[in-house]
């Protein structure tokens, strides 16, 4: 491993700004052991942080639950007015914080902006939504007495957060819980720390109160997180990433009967109709599919051609994905960076391998390239077989999996033809087709006619095995409140 000193000044100068302790009732804590963080494009350590074990953990979860009752009763505008302070600050931020992130990340300088961007709206989004929490009055059927309905707060929320996304998908968290009124702790990822311990100390300056968000960094987040879990001062866990792992939460969450909500995998499926846009199916493939280094929950991970047009978008979807730079992310125009770590790189050279074993051609790419770095370069496989394995699990690399289908039927049937159940992208200048095959597909978001569907405005989520709940929208924010009724007797 190289060492921090490899760094570029104005690098060294980004980490330098981080704090490296938990962050438990607005002060930082130390810890024994440390955690090292390291470019995924090199090798080199980035920094040392914390490492929390789980006394640690249940402290900054009191934390959480002594500073409850007071956030609780801040006016709900003086909560937005702190949200909206953090949205300003990120965005003022920018360039720091991106730099940061894509250090330890990977992803290239211009999605890192992008993020930050995404990441402040979640704040802004919720912000306003803060002061708009309604409830209810009527008459009761019978006559006699009447209903008020309320919202409060669930209370401390557990909020754990994963490597790919490791501003947005904490701001997604964050944002509605403190607009609902709950104080947080939050677990970033170990691969991507330096994100949220960056984001924690923005908070800390923009006026949140201490211990209502408290940022705990580790090495073993299920020592970590399961006493916090089971701990009845825990109101609610809000989790991103694995399907696998959501499953063991969950049945932590069940000895409690903890509020939950889970964002875990997907298996997005990418529909071409010979009467699409090609070029426009196209650049939605690549927006759907490159996002992240195809490292997103999002990523389209089978993309069905209709067969009278599947040469054509394979020639064309080849054409664009050999031009895009390969690289460090910190370079100048680079579009795939590295992927996370050395396993993400052996997960993607053993599903392509066996794709090839069980007969798919590469029209582009499908070999790993030499250090340092874990990079892997952008390819498109075809004729992919529906038994191969990366058809049933998540890529989560630059590669595009595409197969020929014949019908409308056929496409959808192959479509919903696994447990997971995210998102789902459908590409058709037909109005009428577009509704009716979007409407049959069975996932909580689709993508018509574009290859992104994340918006701070609209609720993300999954069915089946891809999760439960909404974040984001006016939905989002219902996670983090119950609906209290009380009974007046006239």
């Amino acid at each position: 491993m190289l060492t921090e000193n490899t760094l570029r000044p104005q690098e060294r100068a980004a980490i330098a700004t981080v704090p490296t302790g938990l962050f438990i009732a607005g002060q930082w804590r130390t810890t024994e052991a440390t955690l090292p963080v390291v470019d995924p494009s090199t090798g080199q350590l980035l920094a040392d942080v914390a490492d929390a074990k789980a006394q640690d953990g249940l402290d900054a979860l009191t934390a959480a639950s002594d500073a409850q009752a007071g956030w609780a009763a801040t006016p709900a505008r003086e909560r937005s007015d702190i949200l909206m302070r953090a949205h300003r600050a990120l965005l003022d931020d920018t360039e720091r914080l991106a730099l940061i992130m894509t250090l330890e990340m990977g992803k290239p300088l211009t999605e890192a902006r992008g993020e930050i961007a995404y990441a402040a709206e979640f704040f802004r989004w919720f912000a306003e939504e803060a002061v708009r929490l309604d409830g209810g009055y009527m008459a009761a059927p019978a006559g006699g007495s009447r209903f008020l309905v309320t919202k409060q707060p669930v209370g401390p929320s557990l909020l754990i957060t994963p490597w790919n996304f490791p501003m947005a998908m904490g701001t997604r968290k964050i944002g509605p819980a403190l607009a609902a009124g709950c104080t947080c702790v939050v677990k970033p990822a170990e691969q991507t720390p330096l994100s949220m311990l960056a984001l924690a100390d923005i908070l800390d300056r923009v006026g949140v109160p201490s211990g209502v968000v408290n940022v705990l960094t580790t090495s073993d987040p299920g020592a970590l997180t399961e006493p916090m879990i089971l701990d009845s001062r825990s109101r609610k866990l809000s989790f991103t990433g694995s399907t696998a792992v959501g499953k063991r939460l969950l049945e932590q969450c069940a000895k409690t009967v903890m509020r939950t909500s889970m964002e875990l995998g997907g298996n997005a499926p990418f529909l071409v109709f010979d009467d699409a846009d090609l070029d426009a199916a196209v650049e939605g493939a690549l927006a759907a599919k490159m996002r992240n280094i195809g490292q997103a929950c999002t990523a389209a991970n089978r993309i069905l051609v209709q067969r009278s047009v599947f040469d054509a978008f394979a020639d064309k979807l080849a054409t664009r994905l050999a031009a895009l730079p390969m690289g460090r992310g910190t370079e100048d125009d680079v579009v795939v960076g590295p992927l996370i770590d050395a396993g993400a790189v052996a997960k993607v050279v053993d599903l392509v391998a066996d794709a090839k074993q069980r007969g798919a051609a590469v029209r582009l790419g499908g070999e790993a390239v030499d250090g340092p770095g874990n990079f892997y370069p952008a390819t498109v496989l075809t004729d992919v077989p529906d038994d191969a394995d990366l058809c049933h699990t998540e890529i989560f690399g630059p590669v595009a999996a595409l197969a020929a289908f014949d019908t409308e039927e056929e496409a959808i049937a192959r479509a919903n033809d696994t447990p997971y159940g995210l998102v789902s992208y459908v590409f058709t200048e037909s109005l009428r087709r577009g509704l009716r095959v979007s409407e049959a597909l069975d996932t909580g978001m689709v993508g018509l006619n574009q290859g992104v569907v994340s918006n701070p405005a609209a609720p993300f989520g999954g069915v089946k095995e891809s999760g439960l709940g909404r974040e984001g929208g006016t939905t989002g924010i219902d996670e983090f409140l119950e609906t209290k009724y009380i009974g007046v007797k006239l």
